[in-house]
């Protein structure tokens, strides 16, 4: 993809990955929401691509988008996914029902890998800034039932979600925070929903 700019390059590759996935294109407020930027934004890196001989829009009808170059094969595309965004946890309800999400974000190779799911959280607080992990974070968690000692983990306990790493004792599980201000949460009782596979963060 000669001669385009990152941030164009980013805007074809979701184009291109929303149509595979969905079958059609996406709308401009659409690719707008995904990347944050404003309606005017989308239809100026559009209007690049289009200059550049990358997409074709017809101005008259809604979901018009299409990719006209394949530098980007399907072979040799990143692999992108749209993985569901969790928000508050209502009480007694499965992890990621309607009630618990909070949208939907696209996320690309490393930190999806075909044929795994996922979900993603932003964090909440510094218990795990020794580990790297800050607080406004957007943690990208690979679901799992089962973890090995030491991983960094998204658990539920008590109807709360916590991320931690966890070790499992003789009759419990230990959630350890990577901060010597937080203890240590015991349970028996931790469901493990997922593993965290990577972090995205903003400055």
């Amino acid at each position: 993809m000669k001669n385009l700019t990152d941030r164009q390059k980013e805007v074809l590759e979701f184009i291109a990955a929303f149509t595979e996935e969905n079958g059609y294109p996406p709308t401009v407020r659409e690719i707008g929401d995904n990347f944050g930027i404003s309606l005017r934004a989308v239809q100026d890196h559009i209007a690049a691509c289009q200059k550049k001989g990358y997409l074709s829009q017809c101005q008259k009808r809604s979901r018009s988008i299409r990719v006209l170059k394949d530098d980007y094969s399907k072979e040799s595309r990143t692999f992108t996914a749209k993985i569901p965004l969790l928000g508050t946890v209502a009480a007694g309800k499965p992890l990621l029902c309607e009630e618990n999400l909070d949208g939907y974000v696209t996320i690309a190779e490393p930190f999806v890998r075909p044929g795994k799911t996922y979900f993603a959280l932003h964090v909440r607080g510094a218990s795990m800034i020794n580990a790297g992990i800050l607080d406004g974070d957007l943690a990208i968690i690979e679901q799992a039932e089962i973890a090995t000692e030491g991983q960094i983990v998204v658990a539920v306990v008590d109807n709360a979600i916590t991320l931690k790493r966890f070790y499992r004792e003789e009759e419990r599980v230990r959630l350890q925070p990577e901060n010597p201000d937080f203890q240590p949460i015991y349970t028996r009782e931790a469901q493990i929903a997922g593993i965290l596979a990577g972090l995205v963060r903003t400055y």
